[in-house]
């Protein structure tokens, strides 16, 4: 089975699920918020459905993934119920980064980490930039976390520990650790420290392809070109 057919594969999945969901949905109680938050995520499902017409799987993954995020929330709180036509572990896919100025290259990472399910991103802290890149982030920590916390294909977004950065591993408990090409993280060396922490089934993948069709596809290139526009 080739990557497309995989992906169209469990984007069709993940519709034919929520629509068994929706057919068996309950409201407990007359609540109008819960009743619009039911139709925030049916617009979510709208939407997948759309993407998936267009051949646009990933896309339809994502929104289905917020589709169900939804419901999934109301049910804990106890708010709703219904039936999902089969169990479902839908993995966890860990991404860390600075992302101080937002490019096309972090969308990249994002979307690849979608393709695998949950985006949860851990955004660096201003002192850890500082401690491991030896310079000040342009952008603050809580405007950076805003800003990746909006971005389409991320599920959640947090602030990563001040003094320990594996704490946030620890915390979301992933499937999967995806690794920029070019972060400078040893592969053996982390997956050690994860079972040194009781973490021994977490896959840690390192993405090979690094998007170069435009031509600011790093922080410090857009950096370099503004600099090189105010200098003029």
């Amino acid at each position: 089975m080739s990557e497309t057919t995989e992906i169209k594969s469990r984007a069709f999945k993940y519709l034919r699920n929520l629509e068994e969901a929706f057919k068996t949905l309950v409201f407990k109680g007359k609540n109008k918020e819960v009743m619009e938050a039911v139709n925030e995520a049916k617009r979510y499902f709208e939407d997948a459905k759309y993407y998936f017409d267009k051949g646009s799987f990933i896309d339809s993954i994502v929104c289905s993934t917020y589709a169900e995020g939804i419901l999934d929330g109301l049910k804990m709180l106890k708010l709703i119920d219904f039936a999902w036509p089969f169990e479902r572990h839908i993995k966890k896919v860990f991404v860390a980064g600075t992302f101080d100025i937002i490019h096309p290259g972090h969308i990249f990472l994002i979307k690849k980490a979608a393709e695998y399910g949950k985006v949860y991103v851990v955004v660096a802290r201003d002192s850890n930039v500082v401690k491991f890149k030896g310079r000040k982030p342009i952008i603050d920590e809580k405007q950076r976390l805003y800003v990746i916390s909006n971005i389409k294909g991320v599920y959640k977004a947090i602030l990563g520990e001040k003094d320990d950065i594996l704490k946030a591993v620890e915390r979301i408990r992933p499937d999967i650790i995806l690794l920029g090409p070019d972060q400078k993280i040893d592969e053996n060396n982390l997956r050690k420290e994860l079972e040194r922490r009781g973490l021994k089934n977490i896959n840690i993948i390192r993405l090979k392809e690094k998007l170069e069709t435009y031509s600011c596809c790093s922080s410090s290139k857009i950096i370099d070109r503004v600099i090189s526009y105010y200098c003029k």
